[in-house]
């Protein structure tokens, strides 16, 4: 499955996929919210708004919570393809018909829920016949908003007095911020010794909650907290909470301190200008270091100062629907050194990609890394990783980032984001010595980069078919596996079939139809070409339908997939219709009126539900009612049993039925996912092998072969097999 997009803003979204049955709810949340609590309901500084969705009809026992993007599940604990990063997802339980979640300090933006079904029972069943169970779901939010926040200037003292209610502020964090600190100044209670104050920074993100929590109880007059890489370019929220009890006042001064980072903007100019000993591959766009490279940072002669990143413009180029290139302007690798992280941000915030996969793939030349040195790789949302020479754990102030490397023996990396947030993302790397700092002094590694947004990885491969789906709004990407293939890209062949296995389903289904070749002859026989036509049209597209439905690579199409089903499907009931109509043995008019009847009413109904099973059996129970009208009629009017011999009861109506009884039985009740190449080709031969039986014999009057002769030109001695009436006089 079980899963690119773009939001709708206020109310909610459901969203149904392939694989098991997802419901992706979209929740827009308005910072900053508040925390349940009977002490904050009085608060006129808060403000209360619900959102609702109308009732969705869905069967589910758990459901998922997620900020950012939807869920990525797995409920039938199947294998991710190899270099896949999955985020887990916040689970709950439904063990009520009713279940609320309560989340204090939520993130702004998207918040989505996935619900799915239990694993099916791979029964096929016909549409019609069985009745479905399915639960009311309905989804509700309820927001608490604020709606007096103060504005944390940076360097600026704010002023605070606590008493029972809360104090929310906010900062705002510029581009290029490396470090931020938050501290409290001149915090006095007049119940208590110290400072009394919890400070709550950032916002929840189930199920990982990055906030930071600043506890100040110490006898000391101030405290402060470090955020290294916190978010750029967006607001960070601040919650202060008195801990001195009920009616204790604390006062205190609130100071950000906002560390800039200075970024060297790459570009293919400055990298000439920068480094005249290095050549140029104008063939590629790649630049080639010599030994004579110079540090960027310290040559650069631009201000004072040095620089603490290589920002590197990163062009986004959109090719499709959840389809995004990025790459490099100018064609320019990336240059990766010692001094300084080199930084590529990538634009996934428009709301239209966290439905895709983000693929990341960085290649280095083996001759330009040597055996101590190490390009470390981390990528982050929402700010970059700026301290490789402090830790590699690829944490920022509220992320948790993805870790790569490249080396001598590992000189390929890989990274697979399944439905990545909506945000800017960004690729830092920075050469690494661990056992001789002094070699990555003077040395730079050139890394190839591969970033790219698809809907599906390597499009579900050859036995799965990439759907994007939309439901009120939102579009996303997912993955339909054939052939005993499953997973998120259709990579697990736990349950897979064989080549074999294949080739010998194909075989099943289309040549059981050979069977049809009974009737046919038989028809051409007793001088039936209407029903010889019928039975021939049901076997070449039900032969070719089948040959087309496969999946894997025993596939064949003569014509569009849905042309084949439609024709395979009006051939199957056509093919009924014709044959009981044929029993009934009605006079040539009426029987070929209602022969062309039956057909398009066959045809109006197949397009209006191809698969509705009283579609068919409406249009052959008539036609069965009308038979049987006429045996009764004969019988009343013939004063004995239609039709009279009992041979012909014995020998083929009852053998025809019984084979059309069984039928009917193993293609409403029997057929499975796991079954259906065997029932399926009986199906076929059972069908065709009560038509053979059923059909009336030829006229008494009749030759055999009659209808072949009257092709061809002769003459013939006319009969007149009338009754000739005498008068007796």
């Amino acid at each position: 499955m079980g899963l690119a997009g773009t939001g709708t803003g206020g109310a909610a979204v459901a969203v149904a996929v392939a694989g098991p049955l997802l419901l992706l709810l979209q929740l827009l949340s308005r910072p900053p919210p508040a925390s349940a609590g009977d002490s904050r309901k009085s608060d006129s500084r808060l403000v209360s708004e619900q959102f609702s969705q109308s009732p969705q009809k869905l069967s589910f026992y758990s459901w998922y919570f997620r900020y950012g993007a939807p869920p990525v599940i797995n409920p039938l604990g199947t294998s991710f393809p190899a270099n896949t990063s999955v985020q887990s997802s916040f689970l709950v339980k439904m063990l009520q018909s009713n279940t609320s979640v309560n989340v204090s300090h939520p993130a702004p933006g998207d918040w989505f829920v996935a619900a799915h079904l239990p694993p099916s029972t791979q029964k096929i069943e016909v549409k019609g016949f069985v009745p479905t169970c399915a639960y009311i779901f309905q989804p509700d939010m309820l927001v608490m908003r604020v709606v007096e926040v103060s504005i944390l200037e940076p360097d600026v003292p704010l002023p605070q007095t606590l008493l029972s209610h809360p104090s929310y502020l906010k900062v705002f964090i510029p581009e290029y911020t490396q470090e931020l600190r938050l501290e409290l100044q001149g915090c006095e209670s007049n119940r208590s010794l110290g400072c009394p104050v919890r400070l709550t920074v950032g916002s929840a993100t189930l199920p990982s909650n990055f906030q930071k929590v600043l506890t100040c109880t110490g006898p000391t007059r101030a405290c402060h907290l470090l955020l290294p890489s916190p978010p750029w370019d967006r607001w960070l929220q601040v919650t202060a909470k008195s801990l001195a009890g009920p009616h204790v006042s604390v006062a205190f001064s609130a100071v950000a301190a906002l560390t800039a980072c200075r970024p060297w903007i790459v570009n293919l100019q400055h990298l000439l200008q920068s480094s005249p000993n290095q050549s140029c591959n104008a063939s590629t766009g790649l630049l080639l270091p010599s030994l004579g490279y110079q540090d960027l940072g310290r040559s650069s002669g631009e201000g004072g100062g040095s620089f603490c990143l290589m920002s590197y413009q990163v062009m986004r180029e959109d090719m499709d629907v959840v389809s995004v290139h990025f790459r490099p302007l100018d064609r320019v690798s990336v240059l990766v050194q010692s001094d300084m992280p080199s930084v590529m941000q990538l634009h996934l915030n428009t709301g239209m990609d966290s439905g895709g996969t983000l693929i990341i793939s960085l290649w280095a030349n083996k001759s330009v890394i040597s055996n101590n040195t190490l390009v470390m790789v981390c990528v982050n949302a929402a700010s970059p990783f700026l301290s490789f020479n402090a830790s590699l754990n690829c944490t920022t102030a509220f992320f948790q980032g993805y870790f790569l490397f490249l080396s001598t023996s590992s000189r390929k990396a890989n990274l697979i984001i399944p439905y990545p947030e909506s945000d800017n993302w960004f690729l830092s790397l920075q050469l690494v010595c661990p056992q001789s700092p002094e070699e990555c002094e003077k040395a730079s590694v050139l890394v190839e980069t591969t970033l790219s947004l698809v809907p599906c990885l390597n499009d579900c491969g050859p036995y799965g078919q990439c759907l994007l789906l939309r439901r009120h709004g939102y579009l996303y990407a997912g993955c339909s596996c054939k052939a005993g293939w499953r997973g998120w890209s259709c990579t697990d062949n736990s349950t897979a079939q064989t080549l074999a296995q294949q080739r010998v389903a194909t075989l099943l289904l289309t040549l059981s139809n050979l069977m049809f070749l009974a009737p046919i002859i038989l028809s051409v026989y007793r001088c039936l070409l209407v029903e010889a036509s019928v039975y021939a049209y049901t076997m070449f597209f039900s032969t070719f339908y089948h040959a087309c439905d496969q999946p894997g690579e025993a596939v064949l199409c003569i014509l569009n997939y849905d042309t084949l089903q439609y024709c395979d499907f009006l051939g199957s009931g056509v093919s009924i219709w014709v044959t009981i109509l044929c029993m009934a043995r009605l006079k040539a008019a009426l029987k070929y009126v209602l022969l062309l009847l039956g057909t398009l009413v066959f045809a109006m109904s197949l397009q209006l539900d191809r698969r509705g099973a009283w579609n068919m059996m409406g249009p052959c129970l008539f036609a069965f009612m009308v038979m049987v009208t006429m045996w009764i009629y004969r019988c009343g009017h013939r004063h004995h049993c239609y039709p009279p011999s009992w041979q012909r009861w014995v020998f083929y109506l009852l053998p025809g039925m019984s084979m059309a009884a069984v039928a009917i039985a193993i293609y409403t009740s029997m057929m499975t996912s796991d079954n259906y190449y065997y029932t399926h080709s009986i199906w076929h031969m059972l069908l065709a092998g009560s038509a053979a039986f059923l059909l009336p014999p030829r006229d008494k009057h009749a030759e055999p072969w009659a209808c072949s002769q009257k092709l061809t030109c002769h003459y013939e001695i006319c009969k007149n097999h009338r009754e000739e009436l005498y008068t007796v006089t």
